[in-house]
């Protein structure tokens, strides 16, 4: 009985070496791990900083670079100065981006949304319709004027300064003078 006592407890003794031994080299790759882990961001960061930019005068937010005039213009001629400069009149596709347009404006500026082609049907500047990504309205908007003559038709879109961002985009005539947002895609 002693004998089989004795092999059991050499049995147990060499499992606990083995685990141990296998504890302690998970414990050890774990650390390389996460080292590589904390390398890699750090590298990948230092890459990033050094291959992404915008142009002069242009702020990054993600993936794009954004041009916020300090002029006002119709809605056309805002279009037109982005283009100039190889972007267009911003195409808002999250609820980040608008949070980041909303907290960067000071005064109501153009976006690239509009329904100049059918009422009520509006699109990006790209062709992109509104149903495919949401919408920042303000209560009661869109109201293309309310019919009020006064107003005229509203197919152009604007985001209203200082207001919450849920609720901030607004529709008026194409010809009213705002300033604008333009985006283009990250240089590297």
């Amino acid at each position: 009985m002693n004998i089989k006592l004795t092999a059991q407890n050499q049995r147990v003794d060499n499992l606990t070496e083995r685990l141990q031994t296998i504890a302690d080299k998970l414990s050890s790759m774990t650390e390389e791990r996460d080292r590589l882990t904390a390398n890699l961001t750090a590298m990948n960061i230092k890459l990033t900083a050094q291959n992404t930019h915008c142009p002069a005068g242009w702020r990054l937010f993600r993936c794009g670079c954004y041009f916020f005039s300090a002029d006002s213009a119709s809605w056309e001629r805002s279009r037109q100065d982005c283009r100039e400069k190889g972007a267009d009149l911003v195409a808002i596709d999250s609820y980040e981006e608008q949070v980041f347009l909303t907290a960067t404006i000071n005064q109501s500026s153009w976006i690239g949304l509009n329904n100049r082609d059918h009422e009520g049907t509006w699109k990006w500047s790209d062709g992109t319709p509104l149903d495919s990504t949401p919408g920042y309205w303000r209560e009661n908007q869109p109201d293309n004027g309310g019919g009020n003559p006064l107003w005229g038709e509203e197919n152009c879109v604007h985001l209203t300064a200082r207001q919450e961002a849920k609720k901030n985009w607004n529709d008026q005539g194409c010809d009213a003078s705002n300033r604008w947002i333009c985006e283009k895609m990250v240089l590297k």
